[in-house]
């Protein structure tokens, strides 16, 4: 137990060493999304990302969004790294998230793996920037059913702490 303790001690303070040397600890993203499925589905929503930045292009998100069309309803729920380049007034980045996705009409519901990998640029220095656009290729398995033609687009406001 003590072994467990001194690890998760050194852990600790060894991320907290590393994120006090960075300019921004993290970001909180808020904002519009698109989001066309295969088979036709295009719906509108929001989108919601938490960034905790290690260093200075290396960043750990988690991103959460929402999706509605005429009583369907498709949710994320997704986390990964994030990696990026901090330019004089642009931040370009890409991410790879991993996590699950709810889809819900008609009275069912189902939940399964999802995986997007995609990026973006934000505009704006100081604490608070603009996501000019946030694009990710998503990739959904729902009851052994894999479907690979999925597309997010997104804009909105980035507030760095």
């Amino acid at each position: 137990m003590r072994k467990i303790t001194g690890i998760l001690l050194f852990l600790g303070l060894t991320v907290c060493a590393a994120m006090a040397q960075v300019e921004h600890r993290g970001e909180v993203f808020a904002g519009y999304q698109y989001t066309h499925l295969d088979g036709g589905t295009d719906a509108n929503g929001w989108n919601a990302g938490l960034t905790g930045n290690f260093s200075d292009w290396l960043g750990l998100r988690a991103d959460f969004s929402g999706a509605y069309k005429s009583g369907f309803h498709f949710y994320t729920y997704t986390f990964g790294p994030e990696i990026s380049v901090h330019l004089p007034v642009v931040k370009p980045f890409v991410h790879a998230l991993f996590g699950a996705a709810t889809a819900s009409g008609g009275g069912s519901s189902t939940t399964g793996f999802d995986m997007m990998f995609g990026g973006g640029v934000d505009a704006g220095h100081g604490r608070l920037a603009w996501r000019v656009v946030q694009a990710d290729w998503m990739v959904t398995r729902f009851s052994g059913f894999t479907d690979k033609n999925n597309v997010r687009v997104g804009t909105g406001l980035v507030f760095r702490f």
